[in-house]
């Protein structure tokens, strides 16, 4: 009885992973057709579903195993024959490791904390069976002596470009080499010793097609990014070509949203991928091509090992503390952990829910490269010792209710109810004080143009940052200026903008507090340059590419277009990248 109950249990669980599998296999290869006929605005909806697809099917699956199994408390021995049956279930699998973050969730979903390690879970994952296949058909070689350089170049873009034809492939393949011959000096060979592995799917995300492949040559081996554009008008053209790991690994960053890729082996495109751009995880991979839960299971993984690799201890992130959120971090390790405070700030007139509610937001919208994408993560358990005292202090007194401890002496645990994970970045702030007492004003400049831009971004996108206090931005390893605090965000439709009134009286020039009247969704933009850009230096910088920020008229006609579906392109890329930018006329 136990077995059949074992069996039944695992096929529940598998079933629900396959109907997962399919409807996302369904939406992602209809990206081809929303690219085709321009259908930006469900782009985004697509893309905001995709995202609930997996919390959907995984809550099906509980739901069906608690009613209908009438499963309510753990069976040791059950569980792990369970284990063991899906485990086989999993052997001809193509995505074993997504199948078993699946199993994770259901069961996460089902019991406590305490049983969550091996026994019962895929802890340890046992997808590694898949490096001793044959490694799956993901991308096409080409040999251009074969038909020509011109030709080869233009067979592979005709493989992609779907039922839209291009505008003037003739004109665009030859940017194409001569970009290639200017920036990738690896593939300045002869015909003879050139190949082009081409990955065989197309990448899309927003108003972009992306295809990915590498040249290999005796002098090495060239990464690339072709970016594809829909003219709008019935053609395609060739925008921008990036040839090396960095400027890649920016088009994959953790501040974009997530790529629609029609690919069934993500474990051998993840490796194909990370071959390319080195320093990007396997968690960043796979939540790139839309495998946001996976990336969570991976990403959890590379931190256990990390744990169990190092000694340093967690503190305080550097910075000025929030309001609304206590920041720690590991000196070691890349990121930085987030937990909600009990108690906010009088001005914070906001709950719990509603902050959760605000990074949901931040998950299912477009981030434009400018809105950090976090992890979140329930019931994590911490080793104590690893926590330095002053941590511990700050963490009980601002957080108590979400915060408890299991076990003693070294094994002791304290384990955190609700967090968030996100990529550690340096606080503007910060980097620009350093900036100023080293007399470094490009840097000052560079960030506070990024800075402009990032807020420019983001409000194209209809959303309004809320607190544009510099604390509340980041810059990455790449120079990038990164959005990461979410508790005012809000879409541009909820906000107003006004002309601050001018001061007439003596008593209204010398109010300790505004003398006319301010409503919830008042905005005033010349306020900017009081509190968020005081030091004279940040803002005569930041006046050099974006006074008109400054102005109420700026942002109401940005709110003007978000309400008639005028949405700005953010390309992925830097401008110098693209063809039009170049010197090189596409005519268009």
């Amino acid at each position: 009885m136990r077995d059949e109950l074992a069996f039944t249990i695992a096929n529940t669980i598998i079933n629900g992973f396959e109907r997962h599998i399919a409807l996302f296999i369904e939406i992602t290869q209809s990206a081809r057709e929303r690219f085709q006929q321009c259908q930006w605005h469900d782009v985004h909806r697509s893309a905001r579903a995709r995202t609930n697809f997996y919390d959907e099917r995984v809550k099906e699956t509980f739901n069906c195993i608690k009613a209908d199994l009438k499963i309510s408390s753990l069976d040791n021995t059950l569980w792990q024959q369970v284990k063991v049956v899906y485990s086989d279930l999993l052997t001809e699998h193509n995505q074993p490791e997504l199948a078993e973050t699946f199993y994770n969730s259901v069961f996460c979903h089902l019991f406590e904390r305490k049983y969550y390690h091996n026994n019962y879970i895929f802890v340890e994952s046992t997808a590694h069976r898949l490096d001793d296949k044959a490694i799956p058909e993901i991308y096409t070689s080409y040999q251009p002596q074969t038909l020509g350089l011109k030709q080869t170049i233009c067979d592979i873009m005709n493989s992609h470009r779907t039922v839209i034809p291009f505008d003037n492939l003739d004109r665009d393949v030859d940017i194409l080499i001569n970009a290639f011959r200017r920036h990738a000096h690896k593939t300045r060979v002869k015909l003879a010793d050139l190949q082009f592995d081409i990955l065989n799917f197309t990448f899309y995300r927003n108003k972009g097609a992306y295809l990915i492949g590498r040249v290999l040559s005796p002098a090495g081996e060239t990464p690339f990014i072709v970016a594809v554009l829909n003219n709008e008008k019935g053609g395609l053209y060739l925008d921008a070509l990036l040839t090396t790991s960095k400027s890649m690994a920016v088009v994959f960053g953790f501040a974009r949203a997530y790529f629609f890729v029609d690919c069934l082996h993500p474990y051998a495109l993840v490796n194909f991928l990370q071959g390319l751009m080195p320093h990007k995880t396997k968690a960043d991979l796979y939540s790139a091509i839309g495998f946001h839960k996976h990336g969570k299971t991976q990403f959890y993984r590379d931190f256990l090992n990390h744990l169990d690799s190092s000694d340093d201890q967690f503190e305080l992130a550097a910075g000025i503390k929030g309001m609304v959120m206590s920041v720690f971090t590991l000196p070691s390790y890349p990121y930085v952990f987030k937990i909600i405070k009990d108690k906010f700030s009088p001005s914070k007139n906001i709950t719990k829910n509603d902050v959760k509610g605000k990074y949901r937001l931040v998950k299912l919208h477009d981030r434009v490269g400018r809105m950090a994408d976090t992890m979140e993560y329930s019931e994590v358990a911490f080793p104590k010792a690893r926590f330095n005292d002053e941590l511990l202090a700050e963490l009980q007194k601002v957080a108590s209710s979400i915060i408890r401890y299991e076990g003693e002496g070294k094994e002791a645990l304290i384990i955190i109810e609700h967090l968030y994970i996100e990529r550690r970045m340096v606080p503007l702030n910060i980097y620009l004080m350093d900036a100023l007492k080293n007399k470094a004003q490009e840097k000052i400049n560079q960030a506070m143009f990024g800075y402009g831009q990032a807020i420019k971004q983001l409000i194209s996108a209809d959303i309004f940052p809320g607190d544009m206090l510099l604390k509340n931005f980041g810059v990455t390893r790449h120079g990038r200026v990164i959005f990461y605090d979410y508790d005012e965000i809000t879409y541009m439709n909820e906000v107003n903008f006004r002309v601050k009134p001018k001061a007439i009286t003596e008593e209204q020039l010398y109010a300790a507090e505004p003398w006319y009247s301010v409503l919830p969704g008042d905005m005033f933009p010349e306020e900017l340059a009081t509190f968020a850009l005081a030091n004279p230096s940040y803002l005569t910088a930041f006046k050099i590419h974006h006074q008109d920020l400054l102005t109420p008229a700026y942002w109401q006609q940005c709110q003007q277009d978000v309400a008639n579906g005028i949405y700005k392109d953010v390309f992925p890329y830097p401008d110098k990248y693209r063809f039009c930018h170049q010197n090189l006329s596409l005519n268009k």
